[in-house]
């Protein structure tokens, strides 16, 4: 490490860890470990392991993560490309397994970007339900929309607003909100230098004052019943337990719910609580360094009551009879999502219509950008082939991964085909890549220019 760790970040986490200091900075001569995670909404664990060239190793945190141990360059891996996994520091996978989303669930993830959480829930949404993703700061936003449309999330909402606003609009329909705080970073400590630069002992408490508020604008979207997971890579007792602590203290509606999950250790072997705390400890947990993954701490609460989410209407659709047929023409799939036409631009979107509730409210997308409709025909976005599998695609260009016409492709460069004119999926192993125009033999190329190799 080129910056040394602070002597006083050193002699809180001595007090801490106790018996286990040592274990804890012998960690930092090693380097930090890094991750996978199987998109399922496109391909299994089992299937994602046998197909890449990398070692890999199962892990405790997420039932779809890999420990991955070589990997060199991995973010430009045609099947990262394609959105058959997310890159993703191990421990932080723990929080959505703990927050156990699942088919049919509303879901918030409330401090969302860059994605790698929200992803992991759509996932375990498998396409029904759905995830409103929000993130306060506009460029972290679009990291995260990319992310989403990457992965091929059909049932998602990326909502640019500041927490409690949204809170207030969205009030008591997720059946589970994420947390994942903004905090002092110390569980990057290892992987971010300037996590380790900008820290000081002062941070942690005003890292806990914003988390508390968070919080305090979290609860008012969920219903009764419902589960709140609340997160962070740090490891100080003042953005962790205390900030718990005190949430459950102002709000007697919430308990801790056990963590059975297998990660990390439970709170109480490190933090003792406050004489007025009567609930589970079992409830929140602790991973550091010596666990595997970088740092992480997870909470579980529940809202007491067993009321339902509120209702509202499905989306009503817009009749598009150019795209309609354009879909039947390009795809093998039925086209199942309600329609929404928007000027020129045509969207796929979720069956809910939570854009009726979401009024001043900044969203920068919902649900699927499927294209846009100029002089009478249909011209297709990158978003609509990435939302799809190679099996729901009518005649591919189906490419095997040595093919060097998939370099190719994810540069920008035109490739030769075969087949008819028109607009085609190009894929690698039957997975999607993108898609292009075919016209005498050639396949003009509509890989987005921000996302190709150079």
């Amino acid at each position: 490490m080129k910056y040394p760790l602070h002597d006083a970040f050193l002699s809180r986490m001595r007090d801490m860890l106790r018996e286990d200091f040592d274990r804890f900075v012998a960690c930092y001569g090693a380097d930090p470990v890094r991750g996978i995670r199987a998109n399922t909404l496109k391909c299994t664990p089992d299937e994602l392991a046998r197909l890449l060239p990398y070692e890999l190793s199962p892990m405790s945190f997420c039932l779809e993560g890999f420990y991955l141990h070589d990997g060199q360059g991995v973010g430009n891996h045609p099947y990262h490309h394609g959105g058959l996994f997310y890159v993703q520091e191990p421990s932080a996978m723990s929080a959505v397994q703990a927050l156990a989303p699942e088919p049919g669930d509303r879901v918030l993830d409330l401090c969302a970007a860059p994605g790698g959480k929200s992803t992991q829930i759509a996932a375990r949404l498998a396409g029904e339900g759905l995830l409103v993703s929000n993130e306060i700061v506009s460029s972290r936003a679009a990291v995260l929309l990319s992310n989403l449309e990457r992965m091929g999330v059909r049932n998602a909402v990326v909502t640019c607003s500041h927490p409690q606003q949204l809170c207030v609009a969205l009030q008591g329909i997720f059946d589970k909100i994420l947390v994942d705080a903004p905090c002092s970073g110390e569980g990057m400590f290892r992987k971010e230098e300037a996590a380790l630069r900008e820290w000081s002992p002062e941070k942690p408490q005003a890292c806990a004052a914003r988390q508390l508020q968070i919080l305090g604008s979290a609860k008012e979207a969920l219903r009764e019943g419902g589960i709140l997971v609340y997160s962070t890579c740090t490891f100080s007792r003042e953005e962790n337990e205390d900030v718990i602590f005190e949430f459950l203290r102002r709000n007697p509606a919430f308990e801790l719910v056990p963590l059975e999950e297998m990660f990390g250790v439970p709170s109480g072997k490190y933090i003792t609580p406050p004489s007025d705390f009567h609930g589970d400890m079992s409830g929140m947990r602790r991973i550091f360094p010596f666990h595997g993954g970088e740092g992480h701490f997870v909470a579980k609460l529940r809202k007491k009551g067993g009321a339902s989410p509120l209702k509202f209407p499905g989306c009503v659709e817009d009749a598009c009879n150019i795209f309609q047929e354009f879909y039947a023409d390009t795809f093998t799939s039925p086209q199942e999502s309600p329609v929404r036409v928007v000027s020129d631009r045509v969207y796929l979107m979720p069956k809910d219509d939570v854009l009726s509730l979401l009024q001043g409210i900044r969203v920068l997308r919902a649900g699927v950008l499927a294209g846009r409709l100029v002089k009478n025909r249909f011209e297709p976005e990158h978003a609509l082939f990435l939302s799809r599998t190679g099996k729901e695609c009518r005649e591919p260009l189906q490419l095997s991964i040595g093919d060097p016409r998939v370099e190719q492709f994810l540069r920008g460069m035109e490739i030769e085909t075969d087949g008819e004119k028109g607009y085609r999926a190009v894929c690698v192993d039957s997975f999607v890549l993108g898609f292009g125009k075919v016209s005498n033999g050639r396949l003009k190329n509509h890989y987005p220019k921000g996302l190709r190799l150079v």
